[in-house]
C-alpha cells in the first residue's frame, strides 16, 4: 500500500473470524502504528452481531465512519486482536471517528489487563512456619487495576468522575448526606477537629484551650488534630475486654472547658454510642466518631459514624477497603460539609470543583474580610487550610472496593469468631476479646490481653509468633501519655488509667482480614497452644 497506515483506519483482509469459519473478506480496525517490520495490530470484524455479547467489544455503524463507507454494522471483539501484514490489505473502507477509536483503544487496554490479573491470580500454597500470616493487609484485583488504568486514560489527575462516583457510593452505603474524601484517615481527623474551629460557626466554635474528652488507649492520630488546633485532651480509661471508652467515667471528666468527644470504635468494636451520645446532648458537646478501624460495624443495627457531628474513615491497605493512601469525612450537617471541604481544600471560601467556575453565580461579586468588593472569590480563603484531596486513581480503586465490602465485612466476623472459639482453650493466659453489648462489629483485628498471673511477658510470646511468621501489632500507641513526642504537652487525665496501661504492657492482636484462610487462622491459635502448653 502506498498510503499510511494509521490507527483507527479500517481495511478489508482475507482472515477467519472463528475456528469454523473459513478466511474471507472481513473489515479489519487498526490499532497501532506499524512496527520497525511494517507490521500493525488489527481487531477484525463481523457482521454477524448477534452472535457476539462480550465485555469488551465495540460495534461500529456506517454513521461511525469518515472519509470512506462501511456497508453494515460490524462488532469487533477485542479478544481478536491480532496481527496483520498491511501489504495484504485490500481496499481501505474508511476511517472511524476519533471518539470511536479511543473508545476501541480503552477497550484493549481493560482487556490486556484483565488478562494480566488472570495470569497473576495464582493462589500461592499455604506452608506452616513459612508462609507468612499477616496482622493485615489489602484484597485487591481485576477490577480495582482496571478502574485505575481507566483513570489514568482519563487524564483527570485530580479528583474527577470516579471520586464523585465513589463518593455518593460511600455515602449511600453509609446512608449519610454528605461525604468527603481526602488522602488519609489522619488527615479526616485533622479535618473533623479543625472544622469545629471554624468561626462560621460562632459561638459553637472550638476555642484555644477548650476542652476535648477522648482516651489514650489508640492511634495518635485521633488525639494529635486536638493539640494542633491548640486544645487540651482529656484521657479516660477504657474497659477490658471491649477495649473501648468507659462510659461511666465521662461525667468525672466533664468540666465546664469541655466542648467536645473525639472516640475511635477501636478495633472495629463499637463503643457504647448509648451512653456516649446521651452524654453530650446532656452537656451540649460535638462528637467525632473516629471509624478508620470500624466501617461496617453496627450498634443496634446502626451503622458507627452515624451517631456523632462528623464521622471519618480510612483507606490505607490494612483497613476495611483500600485505595492505597486515602479517608473520608461525612457528616449530615449542611454547614459542617461546608466547613470541612474549606479546610480540605486551602481553606479557600469558594466551593467549585476543581475545573470549574462560577458555581455561586457571582464569582465577581463578593465583599469578604477587608478584601476589596469583587475580589475574586475563587482566591478568598476564610480559613488556614491545607490540600487534603485525593486523586481520581485513588478514586477509582476506591470504587470498585465498594463492590467487595459486604464480602469483606463477613468475612471479618467469620475469621473473628473461628478465633474466638479456637482460642477458648487459651483463656488461662489471654482474656479474649467481647463485643460491645448490642453490637455487631466488622472487626479489624483480635485483640488479646495477657494476663497478669502467668509467667511469661508478651515479648516472649510475641517473639515466638514472629519466628513462626504470625504478624501482630500491639494496640497502636498503647498509652499515649507515656510516648515519647506526649512530653511536655498540655492534658489532663480523669482518674486513672490503669486499664490503658495493662493494653500498653501485655495487649497485642493478629489478624482477621479477608485474606486470611481458616488453615493460617488454624496454625496461630495452635503455636499458642504449644507455646501456652495447651492440648486441645
Amino acid at each position: 500500500m502506498n498510503e499510511p497506515v494509521e490507527p483507527g483506519n479500517i481495511y478489508i483482509y482475507n482472515v477467519p473470524f472463528v475456528d469454523s469459519s473459513k478466511a474471507k473478506p472481513r473489515p479489519v480496525l487498526v490499532t497501532s502504528l506499524p512496527s520497525s517490520k511494517g507490521d500493525v495490530m488489527g481487531v477484525p470484524g463481523t457482521t454477524q452481531i448477534e452472535n457476539w455479547n462480550e465485555t469488551h467489544q465495540i460495534v461500529i455503524r456506517p454513521e461511525d465512519i469518515t472519509e470512506g463507507t462501511l456497508s453494515k454494522t460490524s462488532v469487533f471483539p477485542v479478544s481478536k486482536q491480532m496481527v496483520f501484514s498491511p501489504r495484504f490489505f485490500a481496499a481501505k473502507v474508511g476511517t472511524v471517528k476519533p471518539a470511536v477509536l479511543k473508545t476501541m483503544l480503552r477497550q484493549l487496554t481493560c482487556y490486556q489487563v484483565e488478562q494480566y490479573c488472570h495470569a497473576i491470580s495464582t493462589k500461592e500454597s499455604f506452608t506452616p512456619g513459612e508462609t507468612i500470616i499477616p496482622a493485615a493487609g489489602k484484597v485487591i484485583g481485576t477490577s480495582e487495576r482496571t478502574n485505575m488504568v481507566e483513570a489514568v486514560l482519563d487524564g483527570h489527575l485530580t479528583t474527577g468522575r470516579f471520586n464523585d462516583a465513589f463518593e455518593k457510593r460511600l455515602a449511600g452505603f453509609l446512608g449519610m448526606r454528605h461525604v468527603l474524601t481526602t488522602n488519609s484517615g489522619s488527615s479526616a481527623n485533622l479535618l473533623a477537629v479543625s472544622a469545629l474551629t471554624s468561626p462560621w460557626l460562632g459561638a459553637e466554635r472550638l476555642q484555644p484551650g477548650d476542652e476535648v474528652i477522648t482516651v489514650a488507649a489508640g492511634f495518635p492520630t485521633t488525639v494529635n488534630p486536638i493539640l494542633q488546633n491548640g486544645l487540651v485532651p482529656v484521657f479516660v480509661d477504657v474497659t477490658l475486654p471491649t477495649y473501648n471508652v468507659d462510659v461511666t467515667q465521662l461525667e468525672a471528666a466533664y468540666s465546664s472547658k469541655t466542648r467536645a468527644v473525639i472516640l475511635a470504635h477501636t478495633l472495629g468494636n463499637p463503643f457504647n454510642p448509648d451512653a456516649v451520645t446521651n452524654f453530650v446532648r446532656q452537656h451540649d458537646l460535638w462528637l467525632i466518631e473516629d471509624c478508620c478501624d470500624a466501617l461496617g460495624s453496627t450498634y443496634k443495627e446502626r451503622l458507627v459514624g452515624t451517631f456523632g457531628d462528623i464521622g471519618t474513615i480510612s483507606f490505607y491497605p490494612a483497613h476495611h477497603i483500600t485505595m492505597g493512601e486515602g479517608g473520608a469525612v461525612f457528616t449530615n450537617n449542611s454547614k459542617l460539609d461546608s466547613i470541612i471541604e474549606s479546610f480540605r481544600d486551602w481553606g479557600r471560601d469558594c466551593w467549585c470543583d476543581p475545573g470549574k467556575e462560577n458555581t455561586c453565580g457571582k464569582r465577581f461579586g463578593w465583599q469578604l474580610g477587608s478584601l476589596p468588593l469583587g475580589y475574586d472569590h475563587k482566591f478568598t480563603y476564610s480559613h488556614m487550610g491545607y490540600n487534603l484531596k485525593i486523586s481520581d486513581t485513588q478514586a477509582a480503586c476506591g470504587l470498585a472496593q465498594m463492590d467487595r465490602l459486604p464480602g469483606f465485612i463477613q468475612a471479618r466476623k467469620r475469621n473473628f469468631a473461628y478465633l474466638k472459639i479456637r482460642l477458648k482453650s487459651c483463656e488461662k493466659f489471654l482474656i479474649l476479646p467481647e463485643a460491645t453489648p448490642g453490637s455487631d462489629p466488622s472487626w479489624f483485628g483480635f485483640p488479646v490481653t495477657i494476663r497478669e498471673e502467668v509467667n511469661f511477658s508478651r515479648v516472649d510470646l510475641l517473639k515466638c509468633l514472629d519466628q513462626h511468621k504470625i504478624g501482630t501489632r500491639l494496640l497502636f500507641a498503647g498509652n499515649l501519655t507515656r510516648q515519647p513526642y506526649f512530653e511536655g504537652r498540655t492534658y489532663r487525665i480523669s482518674g486513672e488509667l490503669k486499664n490503658t496501661d495493662k493494653i500498653m504492657n501485655n495487649a497485642f492482636w493478629i489478624g482477621v482480614y479477608p485474606g486470611l484462610t481458616e488453615e493460617m487462622l488454624d496454625y496461630a491459635a495452635s503455636r499458642m497452644e504449644t507455646f501456652f502448653g495447651v492440648s486441645r
